[in-house]
């Protein structure tokens, strides 16, 4: 299998009815845009992407957990040696962004700083804006950090989601 690998800003990809599939990894930009509109324009590029009759596949931030958990304890219990450490959390719920400094360091001890903010989303957010790109069928699930399935119910103990839509 030939794969052609291209690095594209998803704001502003050109594809059109080209896909039977598209497949976001790691919120995959989506939710890590600065304002609502720049998040939703990566999901019209996804849409405009996919043939009559595709999927969409991809996670995003739950924001039922921050509903009833810290996402400031949730990221420091949950970082291990060797990752990224996450320093002044704090969480908006008037907009449902977090915002951090995020520090990593590479093998060859290099460090980066990154200041972000990343949106969370409720499931009945992504089920209107999935309706709005014409999307038949959304369905949504819980995710654990690096472990998604369609068997596990969304629940506001799961950190990520799951969404498995159809055009």
């Amino acid at each position: 299998m030939n794969i052609d690998f291209q690095k594209q800003d998803a704001r502003a990809l050109t594809f059109s009815n080209e896909f039977d599939l598209v497949f976001m990894l790691c919120e995959g930009a989506f939710p890590l845009m600065e304002t609502d509109e720049m998040n939703y324009q990566i999901l019209q590029n996804a849409a405009k992407a996919l043939k009559y009759s595709g999927k969409l596949i991809f996670t995003t931030l739950n924001g039922l957990f921050p509903l009833f958990h810290s996402v400031k304890e949730f990221l420091a219990n949950s970082t291990e040696a060797g990752n990224a450490a996450y320093e002044n959390n704090s969480f908006d719920l008037m907009t449902f962004r977090e915002y951090s400094r995020t520090t990593a360091e590479d093998d060859s001890g290099n460090k980066i700083e990154l200041n972000c903010n990343e949106r969370y989303y409720v499931p009945s957010e992504i089920t209107w804006l999935l309706k709005s790109l014409d999307f038949r069928t959304i369905n949504i699930y819980g995710a654990k950090l690096g472990a998604f399935s369609r068997n596990d119910k969304l629940t506001t103990e799961d950190f990520e989601m799951l969404v498995v839509a159809n055009k």
